[in-house]
């Protein structure tokens, strides 16, 4: 989709005629997409029965260790992100400074990722797990873990503006790298943790783990997406390696989760209970938020008048997805690295993906329906009352 010269959309808004059936939905996600939950639920079960029934598995992955992460898993938590990051299109960046349009909606994204959305998980958080402190940061620590590249896909698949999409998602990351760590003393420490034992992270342990599971991945993210564009072309890099490549983020994952589940075996079959009732909040977390931001879009959309188009139902899929979706990957690394493998924050983190994806692919459903259901004009294109 091209620009014009004021940031404008040069396609038409997304409206009825424009949108693809949400029942079209499943068949645009590519297989390793619509296995992605399953997968994970299968790994979880495979982890639990190897944690039980092979003696020594956790010494086996703690023989060699890196920043008090055993490295076969730092090693996959690191692959996990790797082709995430080299999927962000890091060349968008020069579009900031092209319109005042772009500037408005990277504010309201700040605002709803960096301001609306740990406070909605600090609080859901605390309504729903108020005696599990060790879970709860566990959650705390996903709400704070703002969206990476995972959103594009679900922005594609309900037809949002994928430039402005890439942009947001640029400069949420970017901001991880300087904001995790302060947030997480703030958010876990201060308002969220206080007088609980055993829940407060100190600022270097979580900067260090940051730096390392979201800066190396980064830098080799930037490296491998440029040179393989330098060396063949922009076309082969998208429609050729990243598709073959991007599995690898799927098998990183799966693999992480394999081993934590490994290592928390016994623990998991005796606390079961707490391990579902974490489901409360990451579902009530993703609703609310990609609801608010889509509605807030619905509304200010409905409201403008004036010569340019700066909301419409496309930025209000790109700011609801951005909204709501969470850079599960980091919360996993950055609870393993912190707390240990096999600590109850870890084990709650761990629950984000297999939350996440499902609701996700629901409210693109969602998205596709009220993108044909609701009235998308302007408060000018609307006929007056004398009109009518």
């Amino acid at each position: 989709m091209s620009l014009s010269s004021e940031g404008v959309p040069s396609s038409s808004l997304v409206l009825a005629q424009d949108t693809v059936a949400p029942k079209g939905i499943l068949k645009e996600l590519s297989l390793l997409d619509k296995l992605l939950s399953p997968l994970i639920v299968v790994v979880m079960i495979i982890g639990v029965v190897i944690g039980v029934f092979v003696p020594n598995v956790q010494k086996a992955f703690d023989t060699v260790r890196f920043d008090s992460v055993s490295v076969p898993i730092a090693i996959g938590l690191i692959v996990m992100m790797w082709p995430i990051l080299t999927k962000v299109q890091y060349e968008q960046l020069p579009k900031l400074f092209t319109s005042s349009r772009i500037w408005l909606h990277i504010g309201i994204s700040l605002f709803l990722n960096w301001i609306v959305g740990p406070f909605i998980m600090l609080a859901v958080a605390w309504a729903t797990l108020p005696e599990l402190p060790t879970y709860r940061t566990g959650v705390i620590l996903v709400g704070l873990a703002r969206c990476i590249a995972m959103v594009m896909i679900w922005n594609q698949l309900a037809r949002g503006d994928s430039e402005y999409c890439a942009i947001l998602v640029i400069v949420n990351s970017v901001l991880q790298i300087i904001l995790y760590s302060p947030y997480a003393l703030l958010f876990i420490n201060t308002i969220g943790g206080k007088s609980q034992a055993g829940v407060h992270v100190s600022y270097g342990d979580v900067a260090v783990s940051v730096l390392i599971y979201l800066g190396i991945p980064l830098a080799a993210g930037v490296v491998t997406r440029y040179s393989v564009w330098y060396l063949t072309s922009k076309t082969f890099l998208e429609k050729k390696f990243l598709p073959a490549f991007s599995p690898l983020a799927l098998l990183g994952l799966l693999y992480t989760i394999l081993v934590m589940f490994a290592y928390q075996g016994h623990h998991i079959l005796h606390n079961l209970g707490h391990v579902f009732r974490v489901f409360v909040p990451m579902i009530l977390y993703f609703v609310i938020m990609w609801s608010a931001a889509f509605a807030f879009i619905f509304y200010l959309t409905r409201k403008e008048s004036g010569p340019h188009n700066r909301f419409g139902y496309e930025m209000a899929v790109v700011q609801s997805f951005t909204a709501g979706s969470n850079n599960f990957e980091l919360a996993i690394a950055v609870a393993i690295a912190v707390y240990g493998v096999d600590s109850d924050q870890a084990l709650a983190a761990t629950i984000g993906p297999l939350v996440e994806v499902p609701v996700l692919l629901s409210l693109t459903w969602v998205a596709l329906l009220l993108g044909r259901r609701l009235n998308w004009k302007r408060k000018e294109e609307r006929p007056k009352k004398e009109d009518v």
